[in-house]
């Protein structure tokens, strides 16, 4: 019953966000250089990409066991988890201090996997129970 797609989506998920995570933090830091990027605001944006990561490693971890096993609690957990990581690119989309249009970009994608990710999920949920 495990599903394929959303075991794949997992693996191709896994490792764009080490691409998002690198690009962000790239321009996090070009920003701070060429931009007057106020010190107070630095060390909050740095700090919630750092919990973005951690909770992304986590949701991932959860959702390929939840999926591989075929259990629902961890893909549901996972999938709780997914909301907490899209707040936090909404956050990279619009709230942080300067949005350049390459952030614009990378947050597109990566909310439209969240989406797939999450429809896949409640699927492969529904056919576990």
């Amino acid at each position: 019953l495990s599903s394929v797609p959303l075991q794949i989506l997992f693996y191709v998920n896994g490792i764009y966000y080490i691409f998002y995570f690198l690009a962000t933090l790239a321009m996090i830091v070009y920003k701070s250089q060429v931009f007057s990027y106020p010190d107070d605001l630095l060390g909050p944006d740095l700090a919630l990409l750092f919990i973005m990561a951690i909770l992304e490693v986590l949701r991932l971890y959860l959702g390929s066991k939840g999926n591989l096993t075929e259990e629902e609690a961890p893909l549901g957990l996972s999938l709780v988890i997914t909301v907490g990581s899209v707040i936090l690119s909404v956050y990279f989309l619009v709230w942080q201090t300067y949005v350049l249009k390459a952030d614009v970009i990378i947050n597109v994608v990566l909310l439209f996997t969240y989406g797939l990710e999450s429809v896949l999920k409640v699927i492969a949920i529904a056919a576990f129970v």
